[in-house]
């Protein structure tokens, strides 16, 4: 890609953004959706103008959702995050084996040989924690109970995926993965969460007096996007997410109680990058699959709306996983339905792994987008927008108002 393309991407992703987030705002829903139409407008399926596969797009949307799960993390309070640990690791789990199983089903319901119905039941298991994130914060809702329930379960999700998705990889390569291997990939991705909320916090304090000292100028700034950039790096290094770990260090930075300081610095940044993601999102959807008037199409779809109904289905039942909590747990439901980028990583291995041809494929994808679309909207259906007075920007939950 040239620097004139690269560039006239930009000013189309960026663009497009504000303007489709602008109309959602005006229809009552979240700007994210409309950052998602105009991915799907934009994208190599309607006018190609944006292509998310290319190196400069992908790299720019992989960092946007890096500071979108860091500033997510600044704002969760991780004392409450971790009350409702259980809870949260009830959800994951039921929102993983649920899917898992309820795909595999499907699949073999549907003709298809063991090895594709597992991968189908795979890609349906992770939870997007950048779009619920965001939808949540959009709505102002990002303190509520249910809130941080389905943050910390999509966090553990992302972390039981990666873990499912190198199982089932390992089958289709056919070298497999021995029941130690898969504990130690357990191990090591949780264990990374633990080390980092202890050592972390420990010297997240000490290097922020540090910093203060320093005179020169955007110190905190440089300093903040560092810790956040050294956490997804370990993370993604023992197994784990790298939005798992810029999560993490927005949480240790939260408990310095300079978040607000944190997040001021990162407002401008943010409001660039974290649109490209959502964008890029939407912009792998191809549009052509969408007329049931071709007839090449009318199979996909079919497919398509059954993995849908089993990806909502389920994720909504694990919902009701804390059957202990006064919840409103349908909303946890609604809160874990979406795949966004997450899945699509799986349809992507499945593709390279030739595991799932191009029609299955598409439908994994088409399923992904449509889980991505209705949570929103659902979310959007069952909490209206907290009312408060309209103040100048200052935190995550106003900044991502804004995109």
């Amino acid at each position: 890609m040239s620097v004139t393309a690269f560039l006239a991407a930009l000013v189309a992703i960026l663009a497009g953004a504000k303007l489709f987030g602008e109309l959602a705002e005006r229809v009552r829903q979240p700007a994210v959706l409309g950052e998602l139409v105009a991915g799907a407008i934009l994208g190599p399926s309607v006018l190609g103008w944006v292509d998310p596969h290319a190196e400069p797009i992908h790299l720019l949307a992989e960092l946007g959702v890096l500071i979108l799960l860091f500033e997510i993390g600044l704002e969760t309070d991780l004392r409450r995050l971790l009350r409702v640990g259980s809870a949260s690791a009830a959800v994951a789990t039921v929102g993983v084996l649920l899917p898992l199983g309820g795909g595999y089903a499907l699949g073999r319901v549907l003709g298809f040989e063991p090895l594709l119905a597992l991968f189908l039941g795979a890609a349906l298991t992770a939870t997007s924690v950048g779009i619920t994130g965001r939808v949540l914060t959009d709505l102002g809702r990002l303190q509520e109970p249910e809130s941080q329930v389905v943050l910390g379960a999509a966090v553990i999700d992302d972390i039981l995926g990666l873990v499912v998705l190198a199982v089932v990889a390992g089958l289709a390569e056919g070298s497999g993965m021995s029941g130690g291997a898969v504990a130690l990939l357990v191990a090591k991705a949780f264990g990374f969460v633990a080390v980092a909320l202890v050592v972390g916090r420990l010297a997240a304090g000490w290097l922020l007096r540090l910093v203060d000292r320093l005179r020169v100028r955007g110190a905190l700034f440089v300093f903040a996007f560092l810790f956040a950039l050294v956490l997804a790096v370990v993370a993604e290094a023992v197994g784990s997410a790298f939005i798992v770990g810029a999560f993490a260090a927005g949480l240790l930075l939260a408990e310095t109680g300079r978040a607000p300081e944190v997040e001021g610095e990162f407002r401008a940044v943010a409001l660039i990058l974290v649109p490209i993601f959502f964008v890029s999102v939407g912009a792998v959807m191809d549009v052509r699959l969408l007329n049931p008037l071709n007839a090449e199409n009318r199979e996909i779809l079919l497919v398509t709306l059954a993995l849908t109904a089993v990806a909502v289905v389920t994720k909504m039942l694990a919902g009701y996983a804390p059957f202990w909590m006064k919840l409103q747990k349908h909303v946890i439901g609604v809160g874990m339905v979406p795949r966004g980028e997450v899945g699509l990583i799986f349809a992507q291995v499945g593709l390279a792994g030739g595991v799932l041809a191009i029609a299955e494929y598409n439908a994994v994808t088409l399923m992904v987008m449509a889980t991505t679309f209705l949570a929103p909207l659902g979310l959007r259906a069952l909490w209206k927008r907290r009312p408060g007075p309209r103040v100048p920007p200052t935190g995550v939950a106003e900044l991502v108002a804004e995109t």
